[in-house]
């Protein structure tokens, strides 16, 4: 009788972390990211890029440059996405890391980026993504692959 009623708690417990959200489901994303820089101007002082995002997260992007570097190999960046369906996905400040391949074009070597939710789909999600590419100071073009898991929490 203790192990029906053990099994009996355990499968209860599961149902309700289920039917609250804590379930996730979580799936590959990729994509590309094109931006311009100062692409809409210097907001608070702050230079940013505008852009589009290719692939899973399809859609329109701006990005604001919230510190870097004297070189520009470490730039502190904040997201501000629009998917092409009006989702608003929500980023922690993320931090690319690059070297200087040329004097004006920067390689892109680590660029890690965090999902904290959003709206419709993404409401509850959180992911990882990861991104290599370039960023060419004489032209103002940025190019970015990006890669990762997103989890949605509401089983999406």
């Amino acid at each position: 009788m203790k192990a029906i009623t053990r099994y009996f708690s355990i499968a209860l417990l599961l149902a309700l972390f289920s039917a609250n959200g804590f379930a996730k489901t979580c799936s590959a994303v990729g994509g590309a990211i094109l931006t311009n820089l100062g692409g809409f101007g210097v907001i608070d002082g702050a230079p940013t890029t505008l852009g589009v995002a290719t692939g899973d997260l399809k859609g329109a992007l701006g990005i604001q440059i919230v510190s870097a570097a004297s070189d520009f190999t470490s730039i502190t960046v904040q997201h501000h996405w629009v998917t092409d369906a009006g989702e608003t996905l929500n980023f922690d400040q993320a931090t690319l890391h690059g070297a200087y391949v040329s004097q004006t074009l920067l390689g892109v070597t680590e660029y890690k980026i965090q999902l904290r939710g959003g709206t419709g789909r993404f409401s509850n999600a959180t992911g990882d993504l990861s991104s290599i590419g370039e960023v060419d100071f004489s032209t103002g073009h940025t190019i970015l692959r990006y890669s990762g898991m997103v989890g949605y929490g509401d089983g999406k």
